[in-house]
């Protein structure tokens, strides 16, 4: 039988950095996690979090770990959240993974709040031993010759570790918004990547803003320089007269579904769009980009990381 591309892993907390107001870094530490993989830059992993009554006694760490952990009764099952991969070091058997704290407001914020050093962790993730594949990334620009990263603070560690990755000549903006300013990190990307920071407690004259701005400033930005785009070069964005329709059409979506879509990889050297973070944000900038301006359907990528109002399973 072959080893599942994906594994619990059996960590400890080696190391806890609070690199701003809401982004703290932590560093697990096993020397299990020499085998973790680490597929794509925005590879994503799962954490499962303590119960305060039991831990992890309950939590399957082995074969079908999924099915069995849906199977346990409420008061048993771990919550479990979804998070990208920031580094790691496999020869250390060291893994980072950067949280985005708001207080008590969930299981993962109530984690990190109290979380020290020593502190036992299981992370699911990539079997690097595993001859399976992996999934759980999305970033695959292709031949793509422009590219377009946006996303809200639960996308930056992704968007971190994507321009970390990028070639030297790359060409391209990145908008990214945060709760507030004290929130902006060092990012390095290459010098034709223009990152832009917009900060949720800048809007409006200061403080920090609430959930009806969400995604506000990040729409804004993102429109006015996709508009900017297509104005000076009309024919990079436009879908050809004779291509197929589904490269113009979006379907309709309703609240219960999953806002995901990722294409294939491009090799005409045009646009890429890379799209993450909370839902009706994300949607709104896929819905401008294809149906507002034209760009082909194929060439954005777009994932709701969470949605406003919900809590991730």
């Amino acid at each position: 039988m072959a080893k599942p591309g994906y594994r619990v892993f059996d960590t400890s907390v080696a190391r806890i950095r609070r690199m701003s107001p809401h982004f703290v870094r932590v560093t697990f530490r096993s020397d299990d996690l020499r085998d973790f993989g680490w597929d794509g830059p925005d590879q994503r992993i799962k954490v499962v979090l303590p119960l305060a009554s039991s831990g992890f006694d309950d939590v399957p760490v082995e074969g079908e770990w999924y099915a069995s952990w849906r199977a346990l009764p409420d008061d048993r099952r771990n919550p479990i959240r979804t998070y990208t991969i920031r580094a790691t070091r496999p020869d250390l058997g060291e893994l980072d993974v950067d949280f985005v704290a708001h207080g008590d407001s969930g299981p993962a914020s109530r984690w990190i709040a109290s979380a020290a050093v020593g502190d036992r962790m299981l992370v699911i993730g990539p079997d690097a031993t595993s001859e399976e594949d992996s999934g759980g990334w999305e970033w695959n620009p292709g031949a793509a010759r422009t590219l377009l990263i946006a996303g809200d603070e639960t996308a930056v560690p992704a968007v971190g570790a994507i321009l970390e990755q990028l070639p030297a000549d790359a060409r391209g903006a990145v908008f990214l918004e945060v709760p507030e300013a004290g929130d902006v990190l060092e990012l390095r990307a290459p010098s034709g990547v223009a990152v832009h920071w917009l900060p949720r407690g800048d809007a409006g004259g200061g403080g920090q803003a609430g959930e009806s701005q969400y995604g506000a400033r990040l729409v804004e930005a993102v429109t006015a320089w996709a508009d900017a785009w297509v104005a000076a070069d009309p024919a990079a964005a436009a879908v050809p007269a004779a291509g197929p329709a589904a490269a113009r059409e979006l379907p309709a979506l309703d609240d219960d579904e999953i806002l995901w879509e990722v294409p294939a990889a491009a090799d005409d050297g045009g646009l890429y769009a890379w799209l993450a973070g909370e839902a009706s944000a994300i949607t709104t900038l896929r819905r401008h980009l294809v149906k507002g301006i034209g760009v082909d359907r194929r060439r954005v990528a777009f994932m709701g990381y969470w949605k406003l109002g919900r809590a991730e399973g």
